[in-house]
């Protein structure tokens, strides 16, 4: 369909029964059933986590695995997520296991970014060590051809436009940038005037989901069950859509619903069902 961006199938809108809390994150399904459904659906990149990603690599190898992806014209890999990559201790030790793997995966499938998020324990961290932990991430990611991709989130350091641009801008490393998900914009009471007016250089990506303006639970289960596909709920997902291109973004789009509902279809159903429902909002304009 005309006029419609290349559509990232984020790894939780088809990772079937399995939730981001379990303790075994890997997919259930195979890889094959993931990328065959989200390839026919009409979807150009697929997405994973780091226990999906390392499963697979580890059973299937880095040239069965993109073998599946290029047959099924999935040309944009995403990673997903890397947290603590700023902090110490025994937390930082762990994270450092997680980038190392997630690192490695992202040269050997080639993927387009890895997400990273902030901290929500509560802590406060210099914004000077965020910015120099961030630079020198994005410098690990360079080397094996990759980006580093900050997810903004309500409850966590990283949660507004300011402060993501001020670690993005200040690190000043041409593959780092920041992601805005419509949904942690709409409950992080972000103004759409404000996404508007965030150059565009500073955004590596866009992922769009919908809900309900009220929230129906606390922030963190409303977040990981109650999503809808894009269009289908009460978000501004077109004046959304509207701030982003003021921007001058004109990347990529991810299409991320973790919900009850989804881990309960079928991957085709999943694929096919997200996909047409993004690329109505794109098709018919606002």
């Amino acid at each position: 369909m005309a006029g419609i961006p290349d559509l990232i199938c984020t790894y939780f809108t088809l990772a079937g029964p399995v939730g981001p809390f379990d303790a075994d994150t890997a997919s259930p399904l195979s890889l094959d059933r993931r990328a065959r459904a989200a390839g026919a659906a009409g979807y150009r990149g697929l997405g994973f986590n780091g226990q999906d990603i390392h499963r697979l690599l580890t059973t299937l190898g880095a040239a069965e695995v993109n073998a599946i992806l290029d047959a099924n014209g999935l040309v944009h890999r995403e990673l997903e997520v890397l947290l603590d990559w700023f902090v110490d201790g025994e937390r930082r030790a762990a994270s450092d296991r997680a980038r190392r793997l997630l690192l490695d995966a992202a040269g050997a499938i080639g993927a387009r970014h890895i997400k990273v998020g902030g901290d929500t324990s509560g802590r406060t961290w210099p914004l000077d060590r965020i910015v120099e932990e961030f630079a020198r991430l994005c410098d690990e990611a360079a080397a094996v051809g990759t980006a580093i991709t900050i997810e903004l989130f309500p409850t966590a350091n990283l949660a507004d436009l300011q402060t993501g641009r001020a670690v993005v801008e200040g690190a000043g490393r041409a593959n780092g940038g920041l992601l805005l998900d419509i949904w942690h914009m709409v409950r992080g009471n972000i103004p759409l005037e404000a996404i508007a007016a965030l150059p565009g250089r500073f955004i590596n990506h866009i992922e769009l989901d919908d809900g309900t303006l009220l929230p129906r639970a606390d922030y963190l289960s409303d977040t990981i069950h109650y999503r809808v596909a894009p269009g289908e709920g009460e978000f501004p997902c077109r004046a959304f859509l509207d701030a982003v291109r003021a921007t001058g973004y004109q990347g990529l789009y991810g299409v991320e619903i973790l919900s009850d509902a989804y881990r309960a279809m079928a991957p085709e159903q999943a694929a096919a069902h997200s996909w047409r429902a993004t690329a109505g909002l794109f098709a018919t304009g606002p």
